[in-house]
């Protein structure tokens, strides 16, 4: 159980409010995580205009790199909310299932994603030579690379913030990997 506080709105600052009244409208409630980025005056605006930024990556894409990078993370929090987000982007439990391993049978476009997200995140940046060249070979480009890299490194962010702060889960709860094999 977390010691953390969710704060509500009241409790924000006024540019704060002003984002979850956006939050609101946009996803119609403010996910607990995002309310525990306003602790910071700046850091829930900077987190959601990174996260928004554009990118070669369709949200489906993105949706792959989420799910294997808060795996590898065992980010409980986002593994709730990407399976959800996932679902809503077209995939089946199975294939978010997969996807979560890091690996996507059903597309080798996405499998090759699915591993370097999975790789870059596991080794830290230090990438296998074999799989970024599986993934050049699937048909990405550089800027394919370069938005996944960045994707990762967003996703660790919130990855991190729940782990450290443990903010109740408010998405239907993610099953553990390992009890679905």
């Amino acid at each position: 159980m977390s010691n953390f506080n969710v704060p509500k709105r009241e409790e924000v600052s006024s540019n704060n409010q002003a984002l979850f009244d956006n939050l609101e409208k946009a996803v119609g409630f403010v996910p607990n995580l995002y309310a525990t980025y306003a602790h910071s005056e700046n850091a829930l605006g900077n987190y959601l205009t990174f996260s928004n930024a554009k990118t070669s990556l369709t949200a489906k894409q993105k949706e792959v790199v989420n799910l294997a990078v808060s795996q590898v993370n065992e980010c409980i929090y986002c593994l709730s909310a990407h399976t959800a987000i996932g679902k809503l982007n077209g995939f089946t439990d199975d294939q978010i299932l997969e996807l979560r391993s890091g690996s996507a049978s059903f597309d080798t476009k996405l499998d090759a994603l699915a591993k370097l997200a999975r790789n870059i995140t596991e080794n830290r940046g230090a990438t296998d030579a074999a799989v970024l060249e599986n993934f050049f070979e699937a048909g990405w480009t550089k800027e394919n690379l370069i938005d996944t890299i960045v994707l990762v490194g967003d996703k660790t962010i919130s990855n991190y913030i729940h782990s450290t702060t443990k903010v109740p889960v408010d998405f239907p709860l993610a099953q553990p990997l390992e009890a679905t094999v």
